[in-house]
């Protein structure tokens, strides 16, 4: 933290740099410096003279010459051997005040008042006051006093990326130590402060009287460490003696002998403190202890687990990785031994359940023509339901699991040409029937149009038929949850492949009519179908799988036109509505295949022989089989959209405001000219709309069936309306309302409330929030992000308390046989509101009118402690009531320091 160079500080000024003095002190203080300065022995390059003299030794009469005697003469001289003098300073002073720059020659000192700076090398010093000794190789910083006599200014030591805010500071620039008086500085996720601090190097530190907290203010937090011995180094680690905790400045029982806190800004392997837990099934158990490998910058692995006295136990293996600009993702595993009650009692019971979750996404910008991404949760069906580490309602309400894995690229030549492998995963918890394909092969040509001219645009039929290739092929694996993962699922596997080319055109005609027509044209092979006989043994109808590559080839015809009208109904500029938009669409559509009879065999249903029927051997395959009927159908579909204007209520707004009446009112049906009876289809109405500034989705449909029915419940060859009845019987309907708003939305500052969650739910909290109890630290509500919640605690109490609302309504109707009863009649909502700046409270609940009874229902209560969480959540009634309690710091280096509380649902293994 505190580095300076070695050589001895002498005064040294710049240009001007001296404003108070005229030119004759100048001259005065510079000829003291120099005299100062020059008072050091000099040497020349020529050698002291040697007075001892030595006697001549054999010598001949040999005459040199003159360049001999010269050359001679240069290889008994010496090299100069005079080391060069180091640098006084090894960087430029930089230095300012506000008041003055004094200079003290006679005490060789050199005083900055008032928002003192110092730069040097990678040094900044901030202070009141800064004396520069320049004798002692020493530099003062410290406070001053503002003019009511409150000490201001204090002294910001740092160094590359340590800081310090001492109230003043002594260091020594020869000897690199220093003494620091009440220091504050932050290390990792600590906050450190000391009555006296001496350093001893650039990275060993000695502390008295610190203390040590997460909190946000270090003078005043709301609980700390307290210690008398404590040896710091910065970025690496501390140790400390005696350490006793204090809360509210009340000295608590809690204290070590000593402690070990590393503190690298880099991921450190450690061990994960367990949580205490008590189960009536299971007896006493620790949960959540394991150990954290951090293997490196790029991945880490943690390894969790639960044992319970009963011996049920459980395994977690979680793992995350990424490289920037190129991919990250993250592997869960989880496995859970469960033992209910004791060996040899009637409600023993034992069973494993497992869950996989994998998600990974790439950089798009990494490599723009590939793309791989996975989306995995798979596993036991009744994993959410049993596991004895989740309280995940949203995963328990739901019952369905699904997986993608998927890998895309693209061929850049022309035509442009799609590749894609996907691999596909659907769970039924309720049933426990698993849909897979492994994989799924796409490939797809871009479009072509032969008749196209290369320059210009395509207009009119023959410049816009096109054609495409589109290739599909599957595996697809139909098992059940019990037969996951063993060679058994694989017995009823399928393959096969879809070969698919549109030829396909569109025009104009009579100038406001688009028409479309398109040819299509399906090839599917499999490589395994069906024989259907009858054996008269057996007097049943026997079906065997017969291997061995087949195909089938079919063609359809389709043919559309549509139009869109516009019409616009003015009532006045002056008026509250001015105006409204109504946007028709109608659209008739055409489309034929033929009757495929030729794929179809016939097989006895008795042992007469008289009885026969249809079938064919491609029954049951991945992508159909071929037609018998001939279809021949016309579609009919109308569209509608109604908009409208209206008149601001900002005077200063030129433009009048547009607002949606009806995103959609769409009516469809159609007619089989083949059929012989009951040629139309029941018509579908549909709708939506948005009200109340566009944060409540209202969606509606109905079925309305033209047809009678008999007394059994049939559809009869008579209209309704000829068998006394309206001109539609509605068969079914139903309705769904969204409302999803808070206080923010009313003050222009609205913020979304979701709280997703992977593992399936919803992603509002309607369905109440989810706890993971590997890491109690989360909020059960949405945290607000710095600034925002802290600028409102700050405030006396708002006069407006915020809150969010997410409310959701569903009615449904069935008279498919003149039963006219509503299935289904549900409300749910969910509120959270803050009642103070500290107190946030939520409640999540519903209604179901049908069964007359209050759905899943949860309270949440959470205060806010500063450094510290407390949280209480309660689920009353219902089939897995629970409460849960929870209060500890928030930060991740002390999450060991918490106290966990619950009852868990003791969970039956069916």
């Amino acid at each position: 933290m505190f580095k300076f160079a070695c050589s001895k500080i002498r005064p040294y000024f710049y240009k001007n740099s001296i404003k108070p003095l005229q030119r004759n002190s100048f001259y005065i203080v510079f000829l003291t410096i120099f005299l100062t300065l020059g008072n050091q022995k000099i040497y020349s390059q020529e050698l002291p003279t040697n007075k001892e003299t030595f006697p001549a030794k054999n010598q001949s009469n040999t005459t040199l010459t003159k360049a001999e005697v010269s050359e001679k003469a240069a290889d008994t001289i010496k090299k100069d051997s005079i080391i060069k003098k180091k640098k006084l300073l090894e960087s430029k002073i930089k230095r300012k005040a506000v008041d003055y720059e004094k200079l003290d020659q006679k005490k060789k000192q050199i005083t900055l008042y008032n928002q003192a700076e110092v730069y040097y090398q990678d040094i900044e010093l901030k202070s009141g006051i800064i004396v520069i000794d320049y004798e002692k190789d020493e530099i003062y910083a410290g406070r001053i006093k503002d003019s009511t006599g409150k000490y201001t200014q204090l002294p910001v030591f740092k160094q590359g990326a340590n800081v310090v805010e001492p109230d003043s500071i002594r260091f020594n620039f020869k000897t690199k130590k220093a003494l620091v008086w009440n220091s504050r500085t932050d290390q990792g996720e600590f906050k450190v402060k000391a009555a006296i601090t001496k350093k001893e190097n650039d990275s060993v530190y000695f502390m008295k009287g610190a203390r040590f907290t997460t909190s946000k203010d270090v003078d005043n937090p709301e609980y700390y460490f307290q210690t008398n011995k404590v040896k710091l180094v910065p970025g690496k680690k501390v140790v400390v003696g005696l350490t006793n905790m204090v809360i509210a400045d009340v000295p608590t029982p809690i204290a070590l002998p000593f402690a070990f806190f590393p503190m690298t800004e880099t991921s450190k392997s450690g061990i994960i403190v367990p949580t205490y837990t008590d189960s009536a099934l299971r007896g006493f158990s620790l949960q959540n202890g394991g150990y954290y490998f951090a293997l490196s910058d790029s991945y880490d692995l943690s390894i969790l687990g639960d044992y319970y006295t009963n011996g049920s136990y459980g395994l977690r293996f979680e793992t995350t990785y990424g490289k920037r600009y190129r991919f990250n993702g993250n592997l869960n595993f989880r496995f859970e031994n469960l033992i209910t009650s004791e060996r040899g009692y009637p409600d023993y019971s034992k069973s494993t359940i497992y869950n996989l979750q994998w998600s990974h996404s790439k950089d798009s910008k990494s490599n723009p023509n590939s793309r791989f991404s996975a989306s995995v949760n798979l596993g036991s069906s009744t994993y959410f339901r049993q596991s004895l580490n989740q309280v995940n309602i949203g995963s328990n309400l739901n019952n369905s699991l699904s997986s993608s894995i998927s890998y895309s690229k693209t061929f850049n030549s022309v035509p442009q040409v799609n590749l894609s492998l996907t691999a596909t995963h659907s769970q039924n918890t309720n049933t426990e029937e698993i849909n897979m394909t492994l994989p799924t092969l796409q490939l797809s040509v871009d479009r072509i149009f032969p008749f196209a001219p290369k320059d210009g645009v395509k207009k009119g039929f023959f410049k816009n038929i096109n054609l495409q290739y589109n290739l599909r092929g599957e595996n697809r694996v139909q098992t059940t949850d019990s037969l996951f993962f063993k060679p058994e699922m694989f017995r009823n596997l399928q393959t096969g492949f879809q070969h698919s080319i549109p030829l396909s055109t569109n025009f104009k005609v009579f100038k406001y009519f688009s028409a479309t027509t398109a040819l299509n044209y399906n090839e599917v092979w499999y490589f395994k179908t069906i024989n259907k006989n009858f054996d008269p043994v057996q007097n049943e109808v026997i079906t065997r799988e017969v291997n061995g590559f087949d195909a089938f080839r079919t063609y359809s015809f389709t043919a559309g036109l549509g139009t869109t009208v516009y019409g616009t109904f003015n009532f006045g500029k002056d008026k509250k509505i001015q105006s409204i938009r109504h946007v028709v669409r109608p659209n008739i559509t055409y489309s034929y295949a033929p009757s495929f009879e030729r794929y179809y065999d016939t097989y006895n249903i008795d042992g007469s022989g008289t009885m026969q029927t249809q079938y064919t051997r491609f029954e049951g395959g991945i992508f159909g089989a071929p037609g018998l009927n001939m279809s021949n159908n016309i579609g009919f579909n109308l569209s509608n959209t109604f908009e409208a204007k209206v008149t601001e209520r900002d005077s200063t707004k030129t433009e009048p405001k547009k607002i949606m009446l009806l995103n959609n009112l769409n009516f469809g049906t159609s007619y089989d000219i083949t059929a012989d009876s009951l040629r139309w289809s029941p018509m579908r109405v549909s709708g939506g709309t948005q009200l109340l500034n566009q944060k409540m989705n209202v969606n509606f449909a109905a079925t309305l069936d033209p047809y009678a029915i008999n007394n059994a419940g049939r559809r009869i060859n008579t209209w309704n309306i000829d068998n006394g009845g309206s001109l539609f019987r509605m068969t079914s309907a139903n309705m769904v309302i969204n409302y999803s708003f808070a206080s923010t939305d009313f003050d222009g500052s609205a913020k979304k409330n979701t709280q997703g969650n992977r593992n399936g739910g919803r992603e509002d909290d309607l369905f109440g929030t989810n706890t993971d109890l590997s890491n109690r630290r989360q909020s059960q509500f949405n945290e607000d992000e710095d600034g925002e919640q802290n600028k409102e605690s700050t405030e006396l109490f708002k006069y407006k308390l915020p809150w969010d609302m997410n409310f959701a309504y569903s009615l449904t109707y069935s008279n498919n046989s003149r039963e006219k009863t509503i299935t289904g009649n549900s409300v749910m909502v969910s509120i959270n509101t803050v009642l103070t700046p500290k107190w946030k409270v939520g409640v999540s609940t519903g209604y179901d009118f049908v069964q007359n009874g209050v759905t899943f229902t949860q309270f949440r209560f959470e205060r806010d402690l500063l450094s510290w969480r407390m949280d209480f959540n309660w689920v009353p009634f219902g089939d897995n009531p629970t409460w849960g309690f929870f209060i500890g710091i928030k930060s991740g280096v002390l999450s060991d320091i918490k106290w966990d509380k619950r009852s868990l649902p003791d969970r039956v293994v069916n």
